[in-house]
């Protein structure tokens, strides 16, 4: 038998090395396209369902829009119908203090200077306005004279000797529909609200002995309750848990998980971590999802970074799958909704995922992001889920606002000239409630005022609570030089946090890996470090410099000094002492 040619030899190896670099490229394309699952990263399983790229696409500028919201409702003089939008109540319930008042809604007929004393204000608008516009840099302690920052003390329920953040300031709004100590989040989460805005303002006078004060009460509670959440509210005057015709709401734990381990992280007592752990423990060892209205974001989070400080094996997925998933029972179907009407995707926004087909809101959409964009820093598995919903979220949340939303898909086109471009739609709907409105295709920009009080106009539909919430969005999202990559900070509601260094996720839904920057400021040069791959991106950056996303995946970029000293505690990868990665 001859002997090969050596020509013929070469020519093969030539042919194979071919055909291997043909098959690498195919193979890699067609991942590419697919998207392989990051390494270390878990699913969500509704996140899952949500579009990579959601259309039709689009992102606003949030920050603006919070920035517009303030200058705009905090104005005394405004003119048009129903405006002002805020009014002084002199009151003065539980502080000898004077306090601004903000419309629930728009024309909210219990509400404003002239009616019932000018009593009926609720801390979810209050504080959450005040909230939103500090995190995109309004100092609300000193403006135009007034200090709202100051005012909030007055929801402090002194007079009823509850002695925690109350959503209104007196039991006499039970008597116009505001509701007093029956709905346990309610209760809640205006502490949960006071305690983001003192981290905000520690130097504000008497913030400090109020927040030491709702601390206690929340351990007592606890303790109290020996890990036994099923109950309608607690009554924080009698020390005891009640139980109404409101579904019981075991994940009010989450509410006193997040605020017991930040007494903690803020006056170091252990008895809040231990508080805070012990109602994570509460939490989770519910049989079944216990999420009512918007709290149990809040557990995911206090699970994940207790985890990450002091090594607890808390179930954060279990949490996070309950503030997706919808509930089985009692307020069936509250989660986060997915789905794509008639040409518009909708998937992120927080709410009903069954009534009539879905109804999402836009206060509990924003709210979401407070708790879960932070989170990524304890808990870096869930990095690119977290950033796809964002996406998501971030693109359907414009369309709560009227000159976003298409006219033939509202209930009330006609009217939003009086939101002034600042105040949007209290929810979206698959299918509208109001009579008149039923022709009109999904998805739908309505709202409920109108159904909680008598004389409402429909113009109450338009949601000021909801719409003052929108800092929590502006100060977190950023949009870069790619189309549907967007930068969100995981420090900017990331509330008592240790020294941590700028943090940001990039979340990359095409089909192909992109070239995205990433800007830099500072005088001084950072090192960038991604801890999903736990490696340096680049080294000594000044100004921008632009970094590889594969394919549907994530990056999450600590810009750390260049020149630091590194060194590990336990799993945490540390830079001059400043923890940058918590679990290798």
């Amino acid at each position: 038998m001859d002997s090969p040619d050596l020509n013929d030899l070469l020519l093969y190896r030539i042919v194979c090395m071919i055909k291997s670099i043909v098959f690498s490229v195919v193979f890699i394309s067609i991942f590419s396209m697919v998207g392989i699952t990051q390494p270390g990263q878990r699913k969500l399983q509704r996140v899952e369902k949500m579009a990579y790229l959601p259309q039709p696409f689009g992102i606003i500028d949030y920050r603006r829009m919070a920035e517009q919201f303030d200058v705009t409702v905090y104005d005394f003089n405004a003119k048009g119908r129903y405006w002002p939008m805020i009014w002084i109540d002199s009151t003065q319930h539980n502080f000898k203090q004077n306090v601004a008042g903000i419309y629930t809604a728009v024309a909210d007929v219990r509400q404003g200077g002239q009616h019932n004393k000018g009593i009926f204000h609720e801390a979810l608008a209050n504080m959450g306005a005040v909230l939103g516009a500090t995190l995109v840099g309004i100092d609300k302690s000193d403006q135009q004279t007034r200090n709202y920052v100051a005012m909030l003390k007055n929801y402090f329920n002194s007079e009823t000797g509850w002695n925690i953040m109350m959503n209104n300031t007196c039991p006499e709004v039970a008597l116009l529909g505001g509701g007093y100590g029956r709905d346990w989040w309610y209760d809640v989460y205006p502490n949960v609200l006071f305690y983001a805005i003192y981290d905000l303002y520690p130097d504000e006078p008497g913030f400090e002995q109020l927040a030491r004060t709702i601390a206690d009460k929340f351990y007592r509670a606890d303790s109290v309750l020996k890990g036994n959440y099923d109950w309608s509210f607690f009554d924080y005057g009698k020390m005891q848990p009640m139980k109404n015709n409101i579904c019981t709401q075991p994940d009010a734990a989450a509410g006193h998980a997040w605020v017991l381990y930040n007494a903690y992280e803020k006056f170091g007592d252990k008895k809040y971590l231990d508080g805070a752990k012990s109602a994570l423990k509460a939490l989770q060892s519910q049989p079944r999802n216990p999420t009512y209205e918007l709290l149990m974001p809040f557990g995911a989070y206090t699970a994940a970074r207790i985890n990450a400080d002091h090594g607890t094996s808390f179930d954060t997925y279990k949490m996070l799958q309950w503030s997706f998933d919808g509930t089985p029972e009692c307020r069936e179907g509250w989660g986060v909704l997915v789905g794509n009407w008639n040409g518009f995707d909708i998937s992120g926004i927080v709410g009903s995922t069954v009534d009539r087909g879905g109804y999402g809101f836009l206060m509990n959409t924003y709210d979401a992001a407070w708790p879960l964009v932070p989170m990524v820093r304890y808990d870096k598995s869930y990095a690119a889920a977290i950033g796809r919903w964002m996406l998501n979220a971030a693109n359907a949340s414009k369309l709560f606002y009227p000159q976003y939303m298409p006219k033939d898909h509202q209930t009330i086109p006609e009217l939003a000239e009086v939101t002034k471009g600042v105040i949007a739609y209290e929810g979206i709907i698959k299918q509208s409630t109001y009579k008149g409105s039923e022709h009109l295709k999904a998805p739908v920009a309505q709202g409920d005022g109108p159904l909680w009080a008598p004389g409402n106009p429909q113009e109450s539909q338009f949601s000021v609570y909801g719409s003052g919430h929108v800092g929590i969005f502006g100060s977190i999202i950023d949009t870069t030089d790619v189309s549907g990559i967007l930068r969100l900070d995981l420090l900017a509601t990331d509330f008592f946090h240790d020294k941590a260094y700028p943090s940001y996720l990039y979340y990359n839904p095409h089909t192909t890996a992109e070239m995205v920057t990433v800007e830099v400021t500072g005088d001084k040069p950072v090192d960038l470090y991604n801890t999903l791959t736990g490696k340096m991106v680049a080294t000594k950056v000044s100004g921008n410099r632009k970094i590889s996303i594969p394919s549907r995946q994530a990056a999450v970029i600590v810009m750390i000094p260049s020149g630091g000293r590194k060194t590990w505690s336990g799993k945490k990868f540390m830079v001059d002492g400043v923890v940058v990665d918590y679990k290798k």
